[in-house]
């Protein structure tokens, strides 16, 4: 029998540790009203970051909810276990479904493929696991820069040995232990006050082990009466890259970096134009960037063309210019511009009932604790409406329904102790080569492990 989704109700658990406790403006009064009235049936859609903290603060501000958690994967936790790099097991990110297109000639081509879909491949998303990348290139092209980017490139250049106690799939770090990339380069359309990355997952980068950095100073000219203007993490972050652009390094840096067979470099004021092919037009050999000036000022500073061109071969082209979420039904409500679901505080407009959360909410902005907070604000709104009596509060079959229908659809769910099952083969498979898990990734193995 066909599995395609995950239920588990009150078995409702964090992966590992519990996430900080929530501010809100629930009273004391309020909760315990709550405590007296008829269970409310409510069902999350979505078991990442955004899913699990409306959860929990459903269940910790209404005592008697019964929240039931459903996931079209067959494992839980969403990208926190599919997450941008498997040696940042504390920073694991999250996302939305779909990638943004390029919108280019050649995106088609072999050799093009989405950061997103990258990261699913070597983080073990089952549905990534046919992209089958080929790393026998000597130079990638990363399209974007903000953190994902950066990942992006660790793992390429990062010596495989240092990977192989993470829980990066195996087939993935086979594939990298072949890689003959040497050179990563990683593209933006404005200049470096405007990056997206993060303080940390540059330094990081710039301290890779057997990797120079690549920085043109010119791309810093008249920057630092600027710098003194911007925020503080913004100021931080633009004079690490100023620093590592222009000082003069030591004897023994420069002689790292001579020595140092990998190689990665921030090209600024580039927009990709079109995906250039091989002689023989079957995969790609280059991207056509247009080069860029700026106009505008601050949050409103904008790229625009110059006319220029400039060609970059490479046989790797990763495109990272943001996530995108999917509609999810045609009876719900979704601006397909902006990839949200239109909403007011998280109520969806023209659908009484109905909420969201996370990116699906705002759009792919912000970082854990933004979704977190976010998600919170949520499910208050939710609890405010149970408690004005805009919603139902009469007996509703929760997850007996749902049970019913797949049921008639010949679809048995994977529950929480189904995953436990699988979390612990996972386990134990990763204590042979001391990593903390060996990620299933076959969808049919898992059923076969379960049963099915």
């Amino acid at each position: 029998m066909a599995t395609r989704c995950l239920h588990w109700g009150p078995w409702l658990k964090w992966p590992r540790a519990r996430p900080p406790p929530a501010r809100n403006t629930l009273t004391p009064a309020f909760c315990q009203r709550f405590s007296t009235q008829t269970t409310p049936q409510i069902c999350v859609v979505g078991s990442g970051p955004a899913g699990f903290y409306t959860a929990q603060h459903l269940l910790k501000h209404h005592t008697r909810a019964q929240v039931d958690i459903y996931e079209k994967q067959l494992v839980p936790f969403g990208l926190v276990r599919f997450g941008v790099a498997p040696d940042h097991p504390e920073v694991k990110s999250y996302g939305a479904e779909d990638h943004q297109a390029l919108g280019i000639p050649g995106e088609e081509l072999p050799g093009v493929c989405s950061a997103r879909a990258f990261v699913g491949w070597y983080n073990g998303l089952p549905e990534n696991q046919a992209l089958a990348p080929d790393l026998s290139c000597d130079t990638a092209v990363i399209l974007g820069q903000g953190n994902v980017a950066l990942d992006v490139a660790r793992i390429l250049l990062t010596p495989p040995e240092h990977l192989e106690k993470t829980d990066i799939t195996e087939v993935a770090l086979g594939v990298l232990r072949q890689s003959q990339v040497k050179t990563v380069w990683i593209v933006g359309r404005r200049g470096p006050l405007q990056v997206a990355f993060t303080i940390k997952e540059l330094r990081e980068m710039i301290q890779l082990p057997g990797t120079r950095t690549i920085l043109d100073p010119a791309d810093f000219l008249g920057l630092q009466d600027r710098i003194k203007e911007v925020p503080r993490p913004r100021k931080r972050l633009t004079e690490l890259l100023h620093r590592t652009a222009t000082e003069k390094l030591g004897a023994e840096e420069a002689a790292r970096q001579a020595s140092a067979p990998r190689a990665w470099g921030l090209r600024f004021f580039r927009s990709p134009q079109q995906v250039l092919p091989s002689p023989d037009g079957q995969r790609a050999a280059g991207i056509r960037l247009a080069l860029t000036r700026l106009e505008g000022v601050g949050e409103a500073t904008r790229a625009v063309p110059t006319g220029e061109t400039e060609d970059l071969l490479c046989g790797l082209v990763l495109s990272s210019v943001g996530y995108k979420s999917r509609p999810i039904d045609p009876s719900v409500p979704f601006d397909p511009k902006l990839g949200v679901i239109p909403n007011t505080e998280g109520r969806v407009v023209g659908v009484p009932g109905l909420y969201c959360s996370g990116w699906v909410k705002r759009g792919p902005t912000g970082v854990i604790a933004t979704t977190m907070t976010d998600s919170f604000l949520t499910s208050e709104v939710l609890l405010q409406d149970l408690k004005a009596g805009l919603l139902p509060f009469g007996p509703k079959p929760g997850y007996a329904a749902i049970q019913a229908l797949l049921s008639s659809r010949g679809i048995r769910p994977v529950s929480f102790s189904d995953w436990e099952k699988l979390d612990a083969e996972e386990v134990s498979r990763g204590q042979g080569a001391r990593k903390p898990r060996e990620k299933l990734v076959d969808s049919q193995e898992m059923l076969q492990l379960l049963g099915r």
